[in-house]
C-alpha cells in the first residue's frame, strides 16, 4: 500500500471516525491493546502506526484501508460496530485544565518550604518549577496538578492567573513578597509564612513535587528559562499561545519523565 497522505492526516481522520463512533480514546485503545496515551499522540499526528494497527482500526470504525489512505478521503458516518451499546460509556478525559485554587496554593506554600531559602530561587525559578511539577505529572498520570494554563511568552511557560492567586495569599498572610538582588539584577522572592496542608496532595503529586525541585531549584533563572525552552511542549507551540498539555506526550529524553518504550498496553 502506498501511503499518500501525511502522518497529521491519518490522526486527524482517526479522531473524526472515532468521535463519530461515539467512542473515547479510552475505549478504542482499549480493543486494540493500545495505551490511551499512544493513541492520544497518534491523533495529534506525533506517532505513526503500522500496518497492523491501523488494519484493527479499519474494522473497529470500518473504513476501508485503500479510502483512508488517499487524498479524497471523506469521513462519513460509519457502519455501527460491536463496541457501541446501549450502556454508558466512560467519558473520555478533556485535557482542559481547570484551575484549582486552594491546590496551588498548598503546592506553592510547599515548594517555598523547600526551597525559598536558596538566594536564586525568585520569581522565575518558581514559575518554571511549577511549569515542570504540572507537565511532568499530566505525563506521567494523564490528570492535571495544579490546572493552571500556561502561555508561551519570551521568558518560558508563564502559569495564568498566578499573579492573583499570590496577592491573595499576601493578603491572607500565607506568603511574603521581597523584592531584593541577586548578581547585580532585581529579584522578586516569596517566602512561606505558614505550612502547606499536605492532606491537599496526593502522594504521587508529592513525590513529582519533590523531584522537580530536587533536580531544577538550584538552577539560575537563566539556565532553567533555556531549558524550558528546548522541552516539545514550548517548542511546539505559538508565541503568545496557549501551552496544549497533551504535548507532553511527545517529549524525548532529557524531558520525558515515562518510558514509552517500555510502556506495557492494556489488556
Amino acid at each position: 500500500m502506498i501511503i499518500q497522505i501525511s502522518q497529521k492526516q491519518v490522526g486527524q481522520r482517526l479522531s473524526e471516525l472515532r468521535r463519530m463512533k461515539g467512542l473515547s480514546q479510552e475505549i478504542l485503545a482499549k480493543s486494540i491493546s493500545m495505551s490511551r496515551s499512544s493513541l492520544a499522540q497518534i491523533e495529534l499526528g506525533n506517532r505513526g502506526l503500522n500496518i497492523t494497527e491501523l488494519y484493527e482500526l479499519s474494522i473497529i470504525l470500518g473504513f476501508s484501508l485503500d479510502d483512508f489512505m488517499s487524498e479524497s478521503f471523506v469521513t462519513a458516518q460509519p457502519e455501527a460496530t460491536g463496541l457501541q451499546t446501549n450502556a454508558p460509556q466512560p467519558e473520555e478525559r478533556i485535557s482542559v485544565p481547570v484551575l484549582e485554587v486552594n491546590k496551588l496554593r498548598n503546592i506553592l506554600l510547599y515548594m517555598l518550604e523547600q526551597c525559598a531559602g536558596k538566594p536564586n530561587v525568585g520569581e522565575t525559578v518558581l514559575y518554571k518549577l511549577l511549569y515542570f511539577s504540572d507537565f511532568n505529572y499530566y505525563e506521567l498520570y494523564e490528570e492535571h496538578l495544579t490546572g493552571s494554563i500556561y502561555r508561551k511568552l519570551p521568558y518560558g511557560p508563564v502559569p495564568q492567573k498566578l499573579d492573583a492567586v499570590i496577592r491573595q495569599m499576601i493578603e491572607a498572610g500565607q506568603l511574603q513578597r521581597v523584592k531584593t538582588e541577586y548578581h547585580g539584577y532585581p529579584q522578586t522572592r516569596y517566602l512561606p509564612l505558614e505550612k502547606a496542608d499536605l492532606t491537599q496532595l496526593k502522594a504521587s503529586e508529592k513525590d513529582v513535587i519533590d523531584k522537580v525541585v530536587e533536580q531544577m531549584s538550584d538552577w539560575s533563572a537563566a539556565a532553567l528559562s533555556q531549558y524550558s525552552h528546548k522541552d516539545m511542549p514550548w517548542l511546539a507551540t505559538k508565541d503568545g499561545a496557549e501551552i496544549n498539555y497533551e504535548l507532553a506526550f511527545y517529549r524525548e529524553a532529557p524531558f520525558s519523565v515515562r518510558n514509552y518504550g517500555a510502556e506495557t498496553e492494556e489488556p
